[in-house]
């Protein structure tokens, strides 16, 4: 597979998790052989029952030790093994410009960088995956294809993007869910700027489907340390507001305010069985992705 001229791409992450698979913790359906488990019975190698033969079962899978045991036929049921098929949806809003300097990476890049190197890690496992840009509506979709040469596609809708207005994260996730009836797995890329119950919402109708949903939280050192020092206009990305003040007398404040909205993201992921990783644009790429990945084995 060619490597695509990117900055989205980072192989020298990549080169340190190659070693690493993105398995589905949850079954799933698929079409054609690959990897992950699925609830069919197929013909794979690996065995899961006997069950007792009907006419019009395949002859050649009759268990004959059994038969010469028990005088009867019997069939043998394998698991069948399938691909997966993953969406990755990354979150286009205006909040989703922000960078902490004029040479650090926006969030809109950094999350954008690690679905397209999530997207080649599983394109390398011979996976579907497809993607969504969204801000209060969806903007790009590039429908899920196995062609390792895909990853172009995927590349090529999120430079298009230009972060511009609010999120809605409900209605997204709900379309989302009526795209990709099928079981898979879902990534969500997003500072998770949003409304909590629309986001609970959304993630409840996709787990519900079935789907195996992943949530990296993209947040800048700033928005998490709030190391501001003298006078300060803070101007609002999504909202027509600003504020003039002397941070330091906010500071106490607000960290107990994030840390509480941080918390909260937390527990709502855990309880719906959600994958929750919390990400710093200051992060390595590929420390990102093996905590992702470490965690999911």
């Amino acid at each position: 597979m060619a490597h695509p001229h990117s900055s989205y791409f980072q192989p020298d992450a990549l080169k340190k998790i190659h070693q690493l698979e993105l398995r589905a913790r949850f079954i799933m359906e698929g079409l054609m052989s690959g990897r992950h488990k699925s609830p069919f019975f197929g013909q794979s190698l690996e065995f899961v029952q006997h069950r007792e033969y009907v006419p019009g079962d395949d002859l050649r899978r009759i268990d004959w030790k059994v038969w010469g045991k028990q005088d009867r036929f019997f069939v043998k049921q394998f698991e069948d093994e399938t691909n997966l098929n993953a969406v990755l949806l990354v979150d286009g809003s205006r909040s989703m410009r922000y960078a902490g300097g004029p040479k650090k990476m926006t969030k809109f890049d950094y999350a954008a960088t690690l679905a397209v190197s999530i997207g080649y890690q599983l394109l390398q496992q011979q996976d579907a995956v497809g993607s969504i840009c969204f801000d209060s509506t969806i903007r790009q979709i590039v429908p899920q294809r196995t062609s390792r040469n895909h990853l172009n596609s995927i590349i090529q809708a999120l430079e298009s993007i230009e972060p511009q207005e609010k999120t809605s994260m409900g209605d997204v996730l709900s379309r989302a869910a009526e795209l990709y009836p099928r079981r898979g797995m879902v990534c969500l890329f997003s500072d998770l700027f949003v409304p909590r119950e629309e986001f609970w919402k959304g993630l409840k109708l996709l787990r519900s489907r079935g789907h195996d949903v992943m949530v990296f939280q993209i947040l800048d050192d700033d928005e998490l340390d709030f190391t501001f020092q003298g006078p300060t206009r803070f101007q609002g990305l999504e909202l027509p507001q600003s504020l003039r003040c002397n941070p330091r007398a906010l500071r106490a404040g607000y960290l107990e305010a994030i840390n509480a909205f941080l918390e909260e993201i937390r527990r709502g992921c855990a309880s719906n069985q959600v994958d929750y990783v919390q990400v710093r644009t200051s992060d390595p790429f590929d420390q990102t992705l093996a905590k992702a990945l470490l965690k999911r084995r």
